[in-house]
């Protein structure tokens, strides 16, 4: 397997752990009972850290499709190398950040986490998409 498709496994391992880290707060919020059923009324409001990890995981889920699919593309079509390798490596561990540091409410820097992670699937794409 290549280093690629692992930093996909992790990654979906992240958007696990997000998804059940807002379950549990959001659970802490509302009651076992609320959660439980149909949820036909809406429930209390989220409290500020759930909102932020919502966010977050909101965030992770729009590009994750992305990044999967690129992964994917390039190791099919054998195009895997320097760039994916990097590729592959900033995206997942600007994901890995980006939790902590939006769960925080650090502006800016979060940002600029996040444009790492885009830079990393960029990389992806140009080595899918540029002939070698």
């Amino acid at each position: 397997m290549t280093i690629e498709l692992l930093l996909l496994g992790w990654t979906l391992v992240v958007a696990l752990v997000q998804i059940f880290l807002v379950a549990m707060l959001r659970n802490r919020e509302t009651g076992l009972d609320y959660n439980a059923g149909a949820r036909d009324r809406p429930g209390p409001p989220e409290g500020e850290l759930t909102g932020r990890l919502r966010r977050a995981q909101n965030n992770l889920l729009e590009t994750l499709p992305l990044f999967a699919a690129a992964i994917l593309i390039a190791h099919v079509a054998g195009r895997n190398g320097t760039a994916t390798f990097w590729g592959a490596w900033l995206y997942f561990l600007s994901r890995l950040a980006y939790v902590p540091l939006y769960a925080l409410g650090v502006p800016y820097l979060r940002s600029l986490v996040w444009l790492t992670g885009i830079a990393g699937l960029g990389l992806i794409l140009i080595a899918v998409l540029l002939p070698s």
